[in-house]
C-alpha cells in the first residue's frame, strides 16, 4: 500500500499564506507517503504570477523542502518559475529527504472558456515521470487532463501512479468535466490517479478558480475517495496489487494498435 495525502487547500494571490497553509496541511497528513498540493499553490492566478514567480531554489519550493524533510513525506505541488520571456507552469516533486526530483512543465496551456494561459505561461515540452515513495508517478497539470495522449505517453515512460494537479475552473458543466476527465483516464489507462484540486477561497471568488473535488480514482475508474469542496486533507490507500487485478480483467493496455 502507498498512502497519500490529499491536500485541498485554498490558495492565496501571497505565497507566504500557501507556504504556511501547505505546511500545516504536511503535519496534519501523518501516515502519508506522499503529499499531493493543487496547481498554483505558489499563488493564484493572475498577471501577479509574472512577479511573483520564484526559481525552484526559492524561498517557496525550498519551505516545502523542509517540510518534506521534516514529516517524512513526498512532496508535490504546482508553483510558477521564470522563464525567457514569460513563466512556467511547474509542478515541482520532492521527495521525503527534501531534494527536487523533477520539475515539469506544464504542457497544454488554458486557451479555452475565454482564459489565455499563454498570454503569461510559456509550454513545457517533455512528459514527466518521476519515482517518489517508491512509487513513479506520472505528472499531469489541469488543463493536460483533456488530452489522452499525454497521459498515455506517461504510461510508455512507466509510470504506476498519475498525479493530477489543478486549479480548475468554475462555470457551467466544468465541474462535471473535471470529474469526468479524471475517471476516465484513470480507466482508460487501468491507473489509479490522485486529483488535487484548489479549494475554493471565498474572499478570491471573483476569479473562478478552485472548485474543489480531489479524489482518488481506482484503475477501474471508480472514485475510492472524493473530498467534496471544502478545504481539508484526507489520507488514502492506493493498492498496486489491485492494479495487476484490474489490467487482467481489462487488459486495453496490452490491446492496443496504436
Amino acid at each position: 500500500m502507498t498512502r497519500i495525502a490529499l491536500c485541498q487547500i485554498p490558495v492565496s494571490p501571497d505565497p507566504s499564506t500557501n507556504l504556511k497553509r501547505a505546511r500545516e496541511a504536511l503535519a496534519s497528513a501523518e501516515g502519508a507517503d506522499l503529499a499531493i498540493f493543487p496547481e498554483a499553490t505558489l499563488t493564484r492566478y493572475g498577471r501577479r504570477i509574472t512577479t511573483l514567480a520564484e526559481p525552484l531554489d526559492g524561498p517557496f519550493v525550498s519551505g516545502l523542502a523542509d517540510s518534506a524533510r521534516e514529516h517524512g513525506l513526498a512532496v508535490i505541488a504546482g508553483v510558477f518559475e521564470p522563464g525567457a520571456d514569460r513563466v512556467h507552469n511547474t509542478a515541482v516533486a520532492i521527495d521525503a529527504r527534501g531534494e527536487l526530483k523533477a520539475a515539469y512543465r506544464k504542457i497544454h496551456l488554458f486557451d479555452s472558456f475565454g482564459a489565455k494561459e499563454s498570454d503569461l505561461v510559456a509550454p513545457g515540452a517533455e512528459p514527466a515521470v518521476v519515482e517518489l515513495a517508491g512509487v513513479r508517478v506520472g505528472l499531469i497539470t489541469c488543463y493536460d487532463v483533456r488530452f489522452p495522449e499525454l497521459a498515455r505517453a506517461l504510461v510508455d515512460r512507466g509510470a504506476e501512479l498519475f498525479a493530477v494537479i489543478a486549479a480548475w475552473g468554475s462555470g457551467p458543466l466544468k465541474e462535471d468535466h473535471w470529474v469526468t476527465l479524471v475517471r476516465a483516464r484513470a480507466l482508460e489507462n487501468t491507473m489509479w490517479t490522485a486529483a488535487v484540486g484548489q479549494a475554493p477561497n471565498p474572499a478570491e471568488s471573483s476569479d473562478g478558480y478552485g472548485v474543489g473535488r480531489s479524489m482518488l480514482v481506482d484503475p477501474l475508474g471508480v472514485v475510492r475517495s472524493d473530498l467534496g469542496t471544502g478545504p481539508g486533507v484526507r489520507v488514502v490507500e492506493v493498492d498496486r496489487e489491485w492494479t495487476g487485478t484490474a489490467r487482467a480483467m481489462l487488459p486495453c493496455l496490452e490491446h492496443r494498435v496504436l
